[in-house]
């Protein structure tokens, strides 16, 4: 049995995870430099360890996200709060383990955690948008507004 028997399964999990790596590579740069405070050579290895890690991880996040954000309406508020939580439950969870393995520590660890929180409900919304966006590239639908499902 093939991993994408449906080509639009394989194309949602490319646009899916080149979204991800490429706007949390971004981020997660400035977390771990300015805010956790781990040396060039940690954050090096945080975000390899980090794309590594978004690879197989982020067309389930994109489903999930997709699940949680059937709960917004169509006003700005909504889709903010909504995809914060869908963020922030998914992914913070995730990027604790990564900063800890690659060396982030206590104080360090806490912070950068803190730090990772506290983008990741800024970044909810922007994150969507961004995800939407390219999968519009991928000529896929939106996520959230016209659900797609492992059955589509």
């Amino acid at each position: 049995m093939p991993l994408f028997p449906h080509p639009m399964h394989r194309t949602a999990f490319v646009a899916d995870t080149t979204a991800l790596i490429l706007f949390f590579t971004t981020t997660g740069i400035i977390n771990e430099r300015f805010i956790a405070g781990m040396t060039w050579d940690q954050v090096l290895h945080a975000r390899l360890l980090g794309a590594a890690l978004m690879i197989p991880v982020a067309r389930p996040y994109g489903l999930w996200r997709d699940w949680v954000m059937r709960r917004a309406s169509q006003r700005l508020a909504s889709r903010l709060l909504w995809d914060s939580i869908a963020l922030v439950s998914f992914q913070v969870p995730i990027y604790a383990a990564i900063i800890a393995f690659s060396g982030a520590s206590g104080d360090g660890l806490v912070r950068g955690t803190l730090g990772a929180s506290l983008m990741m409900l800024v970044l909810g919304r922007p994150y969507g948008a961004f995800l939407n966006g390219v999968r519009k590239l991928f000529g896929l639908p939106p996520g959230g507004d016209k659900p797609m499902s492992l059955n589509s």
